[in-house]
């Protein structure tokens, strides 16, 4: 069961811990707005709300780029690359979303 569950070759060990980084960014951010913290008329306008999102938003983005690399080229197939790569792209079409059509 372990060896289909976790990855074997390196891009899927990072593709693993960048999708885990993200959700510890995500986290950070959620602990910031709800400690208070509000946003303003830009992005940038609060510096550690927009920091834990934009750190999260790469972090996902990576994780979807490692983890296809490692299932095309190194032939990994591990549960938890796979999982990592869709949450990624998930990530990545949400960013996308946003960029394209503000509202």
């Amino acid at each position: 069961m372990k060896e289909i569950f976790m990855p074997r070759t390196v891009l899927g060990r990072w593709s693993v811990g960048l999708i885990a980084a993200f959700f510890f960014f995500l986290a950070v951010f959620v602990i910031i707005a709800a400690a208070g913290a509000q946003g303003g008329d830009t992005f940038f306008s609060n510096l550690a709300l927009a920091l834990p999102v934009l750190l999260a938003a790469i972090c996902g983005v990576s994780s979807f780029i490692t983890g296809i690399i490692a299932i095309i080229v190194s032939k990994e197939r591990a549960i938890l690359v796979m999982l990592a790569s869709v949450l990624g792209f998930n990530v990545l079409l949400f960013g996308l979303g946003e960029i394209l059509f503000p509202h």
